[in-house]
């Protein structure tokens, strides 16, 4: 439920709406607005009588929502959610970052070297897995911590953030000590104690949806994190499962204005997993920022024929560059622009 606040109400007006849901049971979440200020009742499913805020003075009217998520939704915030990940970077705004890097942290001169790559060609933060969660128990499941202090190092080595996966809560504990955003995986995207706990950490998040998960289920997801108290989420379109084995995923495309319309946070696409074909993923990155994507992720990996994981879609560095450069007439054609090219790419 949602209580419109008048435009003229007065802090003590909010105020007395909020001791009052409180009174009830509930947690008001107040929203100033460009003109007037919603406030949530949070675990509210319909059972309160509107009447009894209707009358209270600065109350302008009462809405019930009917979506199943509601504070990730639009009608409870209509303004677009700006999310920072530190160093400038920010998701939401008229410029589209790139983030890119390796699937995994493979050694720190590695991680270091295609970090001053990217850049030069660039992204404008580094992705990169310390902890791989994969499909057999016998493939490589990542450096762990040491792989989380070269990425601590390639940040200062080039002052790109990072962007790594946790998939469970004491990785997310220690994860949250050395990166600037905690990615969840497509395979946890309905881990609801993990995505509980990254609510109360507090640190952003890139939300990738779940392989089979339907658009509802992935904004119910982002629910689970926001109702702890975190709304530093970003959203991230990675496909999802199919019967064609012609490509790795279905990269839906479509999912990307859908969720604008429904939701208020940040989307991205990751074409390199909505893909896995290296060939593939610079035409489906510029047909995401085509859509009005906020930001792309893409892997890239300086050889990736010797990648220890997903080589089959990493770009090379060149054409990482050119797939960058081919961004920005796009992203002027839709009113953006693509974050740092100004400087990076040229």
């Amino acid at each position: 439920m949602l209580v419109m606040m008048q435009r003229n109400a007065t802090p003590q007006d909010i105020q007395a709406v909020c001791d009052a849901i409180q009174v009830l049971g509930f947690n008001p979440l107040p929203m100033p607005g460009a003109l007037r200020t919603a406030i949530g009742v949070a675990g509210d499913d319909g059972q309160v009588d509107t009447s009894h805020f209707e009358g209270m003075a600065g109350v302008a009217s009462v809405l019930y929502d009917s979506k199943p998520y509601k504070q990730v939704s639009r009608d409870w915030q209509p303004e677009k959610s700006l999310v920072s990940i530190g160093h400038g970077v920010v998701f939401g705004g008229t410029e589209v970052p790139v983030v890119a890097g390796p699937c995994s942290v493979e050694g720190e001169d590695e991680i270091v070297h295609i970090a001053r790559l990217v850049k030069a060609a660039g992204a404008v933060a580094l992705r990169g897995g310390a902890y791989k969660p994969r499909t057999s128990p016998y493939a490589f499941q990542g450096l762990g911590e040491e792989g989380l202090r070269q990425l601590a190092l390639a940040r200062s080595e080039t002052g790109l953030p990072i962007i790594t996966e946790a998939m469970d809560e004491r990785q997310a504990d220690l994860v949250a000590k050395y990166a600037d955003c905690i990615q969840l995986g497509a395979r946890n995207m309905m881990n609801f104690s993990l995505l509980k706990h990254l609510g109360r950490l507090g640190v952003p998040v890139l939300l990738k949806r779940g392989m089979s998960a339907t658009i509802t289920e992935w904004l119910l997801a982002a629910e689970y994190i926001m109702s702890e108290g975190n709304r530093r989420i970003i959203l991230c379109e990675r496909g999802i499962r199919s019967y064609d084995t012609a490509t790795r995923n279905v990269y839906d495309l479509s999912a990307i204005p859908v969720v604008q319309r429904l939701s208020h946070l940040p989307i991205i696409g990751d074409p390199s997993h909505g893909v896995g074909i290296r060939d593939a993923v610079p035409p489906l990155a510029r047909a995401t920022v085509a859509v009005g994507a906020d930001g792309v992720i893409v892997e890239v990996h300086q050889q990736p024929d010797k990648a220890w994981s997903d080589g089959a879609q990493s770009l090379h560095p060149p054409q990482f560059e050119e797939m960058v450069r081919s961004l920005l007439p796009i992203a002027e054609a839709v009113g953006r622009s693509i974050m740092g090219a100004g400087t990076a790419v040229v």
